[in-house]
């Protein structure tokens, strides 16, 4: 018998995102949706000079994985950069594809019960790839 998809720890995540308010004046935004199932989100950071992270915020309208991968995201960023972050974006797309190893994200086992849920993945990639989107911005403009 597999996970159930929402539980308690899964809706504790989603409600946590209110934590990661929107940054004023932030570095680098970026804004992105995904387009199977239309949750959106926008998310800040704010970088050090070597372009590792070193705040978030977020606004997201997301179902409740969308939500718990976005606070999961915003609770570990803090000191990665690109690299990283696209390392892990990428392990997960992996594992969702059927690969053998876990992404490599604190706390990310609480999403597993997603992985038999195909049109649940874009809304977990999400705010990765918005994070991404950001730091490739501004790696562009340095």
């Amino acid at each position: 018998m597999s996970a159930p998809l929402y539980n308690r720890d899964i809706l504790a995540l989603a409600v946590a995102t209110s934590e990661y308010l929107p940054l004023a004046g932030a570095r680098h935004r970026a804004s992105k949706r995904a387009p199977l199932c239309g949750s959106a989100i926008i998310l800040d950071l704010d970088t050090d000079e070597a372009g590792l992270v070193t705040r978030v915020g977020l606004h997201v309208e997301a179902c409740a994985l969308g939500q718990a991968s976005a606070a999961l995201l915003a609770r570990h960023a803090a000191g990665r950069g690109l690299a990283e972050i696209r390392a892990a974006r990428d392990g997960i797309a992996s594992w969702f594809a059927g690969g053998e190893a876990r992404p490599d994200w604190p706390g990310f086992d609480l999403l597993a019960a997603a992985r038999d849920y195909p049109a649940r993945h874009g809304a977990i990639l999400l705010p990765f790839d918005a994070a991404i989107a950001a730091l490739e911005e501004r790696a562009a403009a340095a």
